[in-house]
C-alpha cells in the first residue's frame, strides 16, 4: 500500500506548480523522489523528450538509477522507451524474463539488483511529454494501488508541465525544455564537485545542491552554473557525510 501522508503531501507540492513559476527539473527530482518514499519501489527516474522528439534523463532518485537510465536510452531499448512510444504503461514486467523483450536493456538491470520494472506515460490527451520509471528489487507484481498512485503522480507533473506550456509562446517554451535538459550537464559537473569538496556520494552532493537553492530561492540551473564556473565555493554549501555512512535520500 501507498504511504498516504507522502502522496497527500506530494499532491500538494506538485500541485502548487499549477499556479506558479516552477523549475521543470527540481519538479521532476520531487517527483523520482516521492516515488520511492511512497511507492513499493527502490528506485525511480524520469524522462522527458526534448524538442526534437528525443528522449533524455531529466531525474532520478539515485545516480545508480540515472547511471540505469542513460543505458536505457542508450540502447533505444527499455520500460520508459516503450511507454513513452505507446503513451501505455508497461508494468509488472520481470525483468528475468524479459530478455528477449529487452535484450540489453533487461539483463544491465538485473546485475544492478533489479527484480520487476514498471514505466508509466507523461501523457496529456493525445501529446506524451516523457515518462516516469519504477524498479522494484523483487519480482511480486506491484499492488494496484501503487500503479493509480504513481500514475497519479505522473498525471499531475504532466499537467504542471503543460499548463506552464500553455502560459508561453510555443518558440519560447522549446527553448525553455531545451535549457532545462542542457542544465543536467552543468547539474552533473556541480555535483561532482560538491562531491569532491565534502567527501559525498553524488547522490548527497545533489540533495544539497537541491537545498541550498530552495533555501536561497536560487534555480538549481543558475546555482550549479555558479559553483561549476568557481563562482561559489562548493564547500560553503555542502553538509558533510553523516557519521556510519550515506543516507537515504527522501
Amino acid at each position: 500500500m501507498p504511504d498516504q501522508a507522502i502522496l497527500v503531501r506530494t499532491f500538494v507540492d506538485l500541485a502548487d506548480n499549477l499556479v506558479d513559476d516552477f523549475d521543470v527539473v527540481d519538479l521532476l527530482s520531487l517527483l523520482a523522489d516521492r516515488s520511492v518514499a511512497a511507492l513499493d519501489v527502490a528506485a525511480a527516474g524520469v524522462m522527458l523528450a526534448a524538442p526534437s522528439g528525443a528522449l533524455q534523463v531529466v531525474a532520478s532518485s539515485s545516480d545508480a538509477m540515472r547511471t540505469l537510465e542513460l543505458f536505457e536510452l542508450q540502447a533505444d531499448e527499455g520500460p520508459c522507451v516503450d511507454a513513452y512510444r505507446s503513451g501505455e504503461p508497461v508494468v509488472n514486467i520481470d525483468l528475468a524474463a524479459a530478455a528477449a523483450r529487452w535484450p540489453s536493456f533487461a539483463p544491465r538491470a538485473v546485475r544492478g539488483g533489479f527484480a520487476s520494472v514498471h514505466s508509466l506515460p507523461m501523457r496529456h490527451r493525445k501529446r506524451t511529454l516523457g515518462a516516469v520509471n519504477l524498479l522494484r528489487s523483487e519480482a511480486t507484481p506491484l499492488a494496484d494501488d501503487d500503479v493509480h498512485a504513481a500514475q497519479a503522480l505522473a498525471d499531475i507533473a504532466t499537467i504542471a508541465i503543460v499548463q506552464h506550456q500553455l502560459a508561453i509562446d510555443a518558440r519560447i517554451l522549446n527553448d525553455q525544455l531545451a535549457a532545462a535538459l542542457n542544465s543536467r550537464v552543468v547539474i552533473e559537473q556541480a555535483k561532482g564537485k560538491i562531491a569532491q569538496s565534502a567527501h559525498l556520494d553524488m547522490d548527497q552532493a545533489f540533495q544539497s545542491l537541491r537545498a541550498h537553492a530552495r533555501n536561497h530561492n536560487l534555480r538549481l540551473a543558475e546555482l550549479a552554473g555558479r559553483i561549476a564556473d568557481g563562482t561559489i565555493d562548493p564547500r560553503s554549501i555542502a553538509s558533510p557525510r553523516p557519521a556510519g555512512g550515506a543516507s537515504r535520500p527522501s
